[in-house]
């Protein structure tokens, strides 16, 4: 039996986002639907949302920081039931046999599914998701809250807890934006000595009220420089997108500190072999997460009080959040709430009919 899904979606390539509705088939096998009550809006998002890609399927429907209610599930699926709340990621479904799979890192899987690529994403009423993407949602913590954890918030909760930073060590966090507020709170949360480090000084007061120690204006200062005046950091997690400032950077890392890159462009890194060496210094990467570490991040973020600050806007309105994040004017994530599409259901029908 299919049902009428209401989604903001790309149908031409590079064209504007407009109100779209199709149809879809009840789930089958091992999918699950959910009724999406939020989704979150993240720098990926916007060449998603571009839909110029030679693998783009239109129409292209972007989104993969859901939230939502299990309304249907196949007749395969086990441990997921009607009603369960639910988060799905960038994390959107593995092969599950290859050697990734089966080691347990399916994170890294050459054939794992991302919702908005793989399949229609989340700027929308429902979707339809392979079940062993998603991860339940704990008491306590709102959907509209849960939904940036499936991307911007277990992609910080493993970049902090996995560097292993010693117990109330120097952590900073190089970018505040939708990664790195949500960093602040983590590393602060368990109980590292936070710094945050942002161009100008307009995030000074939000970072420190999120529990940031100390902060750094890339704009007025080399920010390497300033953090070897306090010491030098045992990690950074690099969350801006450009990789540009990450050279000089590296240079404020204490002996066998981590630099981190969550976020990253085209660019390239400078490293010189004999400071790395000599400093026992690692640079790596994080790539999001599993389901199991999404309900971990939500978990802990309920547990100490973290929740992403996020501005929240009608899904009809998706074009204007890509707009704010673009310009670097959202505050930190953009949240757009589904709560408004049955409201929009008949402007929908009037778009597909002309």
């Amino acid at each position: 039996m299919s049902e009428r899904v209401t989604a903001m979606a790309v149908t031409e390539p590079g064209g504007p986002l407009r109100l779209h509705r199709s149809a879809v088939e009840a789930p089958t096998g091992t999918l699950v639907r959910v009724a999406v009550a939020a989704a979150g809006v993240c720098n990926a998002d916007l060449a998603t949302a571009a839909a110029t890609g030679s693998g783009a399927a239109l129409p292209v429907v972007p989104g993969h920081e859901v939230a939502g209610v299990v309304t249907g599930v196949g007749e395969r699926v086990a441990g997921r039931r009607v009603g369960d709340r639910v988060v799905v990621g960038w994390f959107g479904g593995s092969c599950g046999h290859c050697e990734r799979c089966r080691a347990g890192d399916v994170v890294h899987c050459p054939e794992r599914k991302v919702p908005g690529l793989s399949y229609p994403g989340g700027w929308a009423d429902s979707i339809t998701v392979p079940a062993d993407a998603l991860a339940r949602v704990p008491d306590g913590l709102d959907l509209l809250d849960a939904a940036p954890f499936g991307c911007a918030g277990v992609t910080a909760f493993n970049a902090v807890r996995r560097a292993g930073a010693p117990v109330g060590g120097r952590v900073a966090v190089f970018g505040i934006g939708g990664l790195g507020h949500l960093a602040v709170q983590f590393a602060a949360a368990l109980g590292h000595e936070t710094v945050a480090v942002a161009r100008g000084t307009d995030r000074e007061e939000p970072a420190r009220r999120l529990g940031a120690h100390h902060y750094i204006d890339s704009a007025a200062r080399a920010p390497g420089a300033a953090l070897r005046e306090l010491g030098g950091a045992d990690l950074i997690v690099y969350t801006a997108s450009s990789t540009a400032p990450a050279d000089e950077l590296l240079t404020g890392l204490s002996t066998h500190g981590r630099l981190t890159l969550v976020g990253v462009d085209a660019g390239s890194l400078t490293v010189p072999a004999a400071r790395l060496v000599m400093n026992g210094h690692t640079l790596t990467g994080q790539l999001t997460g599993t389901p199991r570490e999404t309900e971990e991040a939500m978990r802990f973020a309920a547990t100490h009080g973290i929740r992403p600050v996020a501005e929240r806007l009608p899904l009809r309105r998706a074009a204007e959040a890509l707009d704010r994040l673009r310009s670097g004017t959202a505050r930190f994530r953009v949240v757009l709430d589904t709560a408004d599409t049955a409201d929009t259901a008949d402007t929908a029908d009037a778009v597909d009919a002309a």
